[in-house]
């Protein structure tokens, strides 16, 4: 079981990153304040290791992943159903980092991400996600790879 550490959101694309400490999970309208139908996932064990490996700064808002979370290896949730707070997601694919991520954090974090750059939920049910909320595996959804 994993915890949600900060959530991070951008009213649209390009926006400032805002981080704040709930937001409503809503299907098929994302996370309350943000711009995307889905929500993206990153560990802030991967962050911090990127900044040990390679003495360059980058805060947990810089990757604007929407769940910063500790104590879980996302990768495990793709293609499972788990509940962070009140809401229930469906781990769809790997958010793997791209020239985009790259410009907004460092150029050096596109190779340090490959495989760890986060995940693409969507919402299955909503409800309110707060830091400090729980994140935990439901079950495995059959279909999706």
């Amino acid at each position: 079981m994993g915890t949600v550490v900060h959530i991070i959101v951008a009213p649209k694309k390009g926006a400032p990153a805002q981080s704040v400490s709930t937001v409503e999970a809503l299907p098929g309208q994302g996370l309350t304040g943000g711009h995307h139908a889905d929500a993206t996932l990153i560990e802030l064990e991967n962050i911090e290791a990127f900044t040990r490996a390679t003495n360059l700064a980058l805060t947990p808002a810089m990757p604007r992943r929407n769940i910063v979370t500790r104590g879980v290896r996302l990768n495990d949730l793709c293609g499972k159903r788990f509940r962070v707070g009140g809401a229930v997601f469906e781990g769809l694919e790997l958010a793997e980092p791209c020239k985009l991520f790259a410009r907004r954090t460092h150029p050096e974090a596109l190779q340090f991400f490959a495989g760890k750059g986060g995940l693409r939920a969507r919402i299955v049910a909503g409800g309110s996600i707060r830091v400090g909320d729980a994140l935990a595996a439901l079950e495995t959804v059959t279909g999706i790879a």
